[in-house]
This record gives C-alpha cells, sequence and structure tokens, in this order.
C-alpha cells in the first residue's frame, strides 16, 4: 500500500463493499476507524444509488484503542443483526484496522447469531479492490452454494457485476436479452441482485456466464471443479467478441448460436465516409485488463486504429494482457503508478486514449482527446440512459465512444483553422447570431498577432538555453491539428536545439517537419 494523489484501485475491503452492495439480504460488518467510513459517498454520490449501502462501521477512534476493540466490534454484530435482520452476514476488518488485529471472523462465529457469518481475511497491504471483490464473492459462493438438480431447461449464471462497476447494470440487461433470443434463461445473476438464497441455487444453471474475470473468476473456477459447472472464457465487448461469445454459449448448451443483429448499428457506420476519414488513428489503451484487452481488439479490428499502447493497472490481470499485447506486435504496460501511464502515453504521442478517469486528466494536460472505457469512472460515468458496453447495443455505445471524441477534436480543429476568418475570430461574436455579431472594423478588432513563445532547452554540456518562437513561425504551429501539436512543437524545439538555432521561424518548422519524415 501506498499513499497518492490518484489510485486506479482502493483497498480491498473497497472490493468487499462492492459485493456487498450489490447484493441484497446481506450485511457489511466492518471493523475500521472513523476515517474509513466513505461507503456512502462511493456508492449514492458516484453510482447515484438510490438506498444506502449494507454496511455497518465499528468507527473506533484513537481513544477507543487504550480499552476493548474487540468488544465494540461484537456490539456493531449485534446490533446490524437486530436492526437489518439480513439472510447472511459478511466480517472484516478494513486496511488500518487490520493492523490491531482483533479477528473479525472468529469473534462473529461466537456471537451465535444464527445465519450464516462469513468472514473476510483480506491482505490489504498486499492486494487491491478488485482482488477484495473477487475474494469477497468466492468466499461467499463457496459458503453458501451447493449441488442442486439442473434446470428443465438451458439456463446459466451470470457471474462478476457488481456495484460501482462500469456499466455493470446496463450490460446485465443486454446479455440477458442477447441469450433470452437464444432460448437461454438466466437463472441467477450474481454478486449484483443477489440474495444469499440465490447463490444457494447457483449449482442449477448449465453454464455460468463470466462477464468480468476481474470480480468473478475465482467463484467460477471454484464452481467448475466443486458443482461441474463450466463457464465461457469470451467476454463480449465489441461485434466480434459478441459473435465468439454467442458462438460459445451455443456450443456449451447445444443450441445453435443465433444472434440478431438486427439492431447493430456498428458495422454501417464504421464504413461510412463520416468514419472512414478517421481509419489509421493512433489509440492508446489503458483500464482493468478485461475492457483494456476488449477495447483494443475493437479498436484494431473493428474501427481500423492503430494501437500504439496497451496497458492495465491490475496485476492479476497481466498474463492475458500481456498476449494481447504481443498479438499486437506491443509491449504490455502493466503498472499501478499513473505517472508512468502518463510518461507512456506522452511518449507514443497517440491521437486518442482509451482509458479510465485518471486518463482523462491526462489527456487534458496533454491535449488529447480521452474516451473513458473502464473503471476507474467518476460520475459522468454512470449515465441515467441505457448505455452498456457488451453486446449489440453495447457495440453501438462504443462506436459512440471511440468516435465522438476524435470528431469533437476535428471541430476543434476546424474552428481554429478558421479563426483568422472575419466571421470566426474572438472579436466577431457568436456566429450563429448572424447579423448582430460583431463585425471586424466595427465595434470588434481584428484578431491579435500573436506574440512570441520561449520555451528552455538544454546545451549538451547541461547549460539552459532559450529557443524563441517568432510570432509567423507561431501562428503556423497553430494550424497543426491539436491533437498531434503538442509532439510537433516539441520535434521543432528539438530539431532547432541540435543545430544551435535560439530562434524558430517558419523555415526551421517546415525543416524540422521534413526531417522527422524521413
Amino acid at each position: 500500500m501506498k499513499l497518492s494523489v490518484w489510485t486506479y484501485e482502493g483497498p480491498p475491503h473497497v472490493g468487499a463493499m462492492r459485493v456487498a452492495t450489490a447484493m441484497k439480504g446481506l450485511h457489511y460488518v466492518l471493523h475500521a476507524p472513523q476515517g474509513d467510513t466513505y461507503a456512502d459517498l462511493l456508492f449514492t454520490m458516484i453510482e447515484r444509488r438510490n438506498h444506502r449501502p449494507p454496511v455497518t462501521y465499528t468507527t473506533f477512534q484513537a481513544r477507543d484503542l487504550g480499552s476493548d476493540t474487540a468488544d465494540l466490534f461484537r456490539r456493531a454484530c449485534l446490533d446490524a443483526h437486530e436492526r437489518f435482520a439480513p439472510e447472511a452476514m459478511i466480517v472484516g476488518a478494513s486496511c488500518t484496522a487490520e493492523l490491531i488485529q482483533d479477528d473479525p471472523g472468529g469473534m462473529a462465529e461466537t456471537l451465535g447469531l444464527g445465519i450464516p457469518v462469513i468472514p473476510l481475511e483480506l491482505p490489504s497491504y498486499q492486494r487491491k479492490e478488485n482482488f477484495g471483490a473477487d475474494e469477497t464473492f468466492y468466499q461467499i459462493v463457496r459458503a453458501l452454494a451447493a449441488p442442486c438438480a439442473r434446470t428443465e431447461t438451458p439456463s446459466v449464471n451470470l457471474i462478476g457485476p457488481t456495484a460501482l462497476g462500469f456499466r455493470h447494470r446496463d450490460d446485465i440487461t443486454e446479455i440477458t436479452r442477447l441469450l433470452q433470443d437464444m432460448g437461454v434463461a438466466v437463472n441467477v445473476c450474481a454478486p449484483y441482485g443477489a440474495r444469499p438464497a440465490d447463490i444457494a441455487r447457483l449449482g442449477a444453471a448449465h453454464l455460468n456466464v463470466l462477464m468480468y474475470p476481474e470480480t468473478g473468476e475465482s467463484a467460477c473456477r471454484w464452481m467448475e471443479r466443486e458443482l461441474g459447472l463450466p463457464y465461457t472464457r469470451t467476454v463480449p465487448i465489441g461485434a466480434g467478441a459478441t459473435r465468439d461469445f454467442a458462438a460459445e454459449v451455443g456450443a456449451a448448451l447445444g443450441l445453435a448460436p443465433a444472434l440478431d443483429e438486427a439492431r447493430l448499428r456498428l458495422p454501417w457506420y464504421s464504413a461510412s465516409v463520416d468514419s472512414t476519414y478517421l481509419t489509421g488513428k493512433r489509440v492508446f489503451v489503458f483500464g482493468d485488463g478485461t475492457h483494456a484487452r476488449a477495447m483494443a481488439r475493437v479498436a484494431r479490428d473493428e474501427m481500423g486504429f492503430e494501437v500504439v499502447g496497451l496497458g492495465c493497472y491490475n496485476r492479476e490481470m497481466a498474463r492475458p494482457l500481456r498476449a494481447a499485447a504481443r498479438d499486437m506486435g506491443l509491449e504490455a504496460l502493466v503498472t499501478d503508478d499513473y505517472l508512468e501511464v502518463e510518461a507512456a502515453i506522452e511518449a507514443a504521442a497517440p491521437e486518442l486514449i482509451l482509458g479510465t478517469q485518471m486518463e482523462r486528466h491526462i489527456g487534458k494536460r496533454l491535449g488529447i482527446p480521452c474516451a473513458v472505457i473502464s473503471a476507474p469512472v467518476h460520475v459522468q460515468d454512470f449515465p441515467a440512459r441505457y448505455a452498456p458496453v457488451m453486446g449489440i447495443e453495447g457495440a453501438n455505445v462504443l462506436f459512440d465512444t471511440l468516435v465522438h471524441p476524435l470528431v469533437m477534436g476535428l471541430e476543434e480543429h476546424l474552428l481554429t483553422m478558421f479563426r483568422e476568418d472575419f466571421e470566426f475570430h474572438d472579436a466577431a461574436g457568436p456566429s450563429h447570431h448572424g447579423g448582430h455579431a460583431a463585425a471586424s472594423g466595427e465595434g470588434g478588432s481584428a484578431p491579435q498577432t500573436p506574440r512570441s513563445i520561449s520555451a528552455k532547452k538544454t546545451e549538451p554540456d547541461g547549460g539552459p538555453v532559450e529557443v524563441v518562437w517568432l510570432p509567423a513561425a507561431e501562428q503556423e504551429l497553430r494550424k497543426i491539428p491539436f491533437f498531434v501539436r503538442g509532439k510537433a512543437k516539441r520535434n521543432t524545439e528539438a530539431f532547432a536545439a541540435s543545430r544551435g538555432e535560439t530562434e524558430i521561424g517558419v523555415e526551421t518548422l517546415y525543416e524540422a517537419k521534413a526531417h522527422y519524415a524521413r
């Protein structure tokens, strides 16, 4: 564990909260100090949930450390059982409470609550949020699931969706609809929306659909071993993966892989004139392992983009991600250090970033458009509208997600190109006001000649040299599209410094362009 301004994942007890909040009839008693009580903020503000998460804290303070903190935990368990009457309870400690070693699981077992009490041992200083969710759900399944008779008609369990997941709610709806079109019913969806009694009947399905390996693979492996339930390996993100998923489900259940593609608009849009001018755009993909791998495939195979970087922050997914990167001729970036990610993006100089809310901030600093395709995300990525990323409609949503930042970038570039036009310069007023806009020379003023700008470079002997951009060169620089302007500026300054020039004129700019084009 380390302190950071930004972090891709919280500690593992946040993953346990995601599972508890996703389920019904389950309560989480968390041994935690006063500063760790932020579940309400996460789930009601960011995810816009209409009810509070089922989490009870012991909320011990510094003065309690000299007394019996174990008694605080026992009382919290008894109060939660009496107040909420849960069907089952999970108990554990936050990263801070772990240090005082009170053993919440052992204490809860002695209380005789009359319901299943599942202890969680989450190594807060070695693992993180996705591991916490995966381990918590695994322990719940292991404690509650049991062999039972299969359903008469083909059915599956949807495994992995949690609270605070990226578009999990809408993905469930989309995949359920896709399976219904194939004549397959959903037996249980878990943990999202499931009760402890539903976990007990997971074994009635014929197949587990593993939607998110980060949060459900351990449980699927256990069910395959103990309940004889196979699970899918294909995550249906993108048109191609959705077809592969339907074929995999059909083969496992002995059904024809029927897939209603009438709603699929992505192929037509991808081949349209409005889209083809984006072919070959350089993209950098970073996120959790599942979404990063899937989006890299979509970007390359369905959009015609060039993937110039691929990485993930959760090390549990490093092996499959590295395999995907090798397939694309890349070296995978596996790190949870956002500064390392920023450096890699800056070095690759992509025209589009597909990432998390962290990369959205990085893109703003570097002047590169970014589309969010993975958690961690903020409130704007939990839309009120229906917006899955899986299945047929998910493929349509992904097309919009990938193309719109570039289209808006093109619009910004065009506005920049026409900045000197008498109708569009800053002093002319909004163009949609028509005749009411101030004309140049009539209440408005012509665009000002840009001042020269300067940048500090370093001589080989270590001394700083100031490279000055002349006004004409700076004006020419602004005609370069904004998403590659930063790289063009840096290359030109490096070129001028290598020749010992301290001023950059239009000639130097074009000579640098020709030099790097070679």
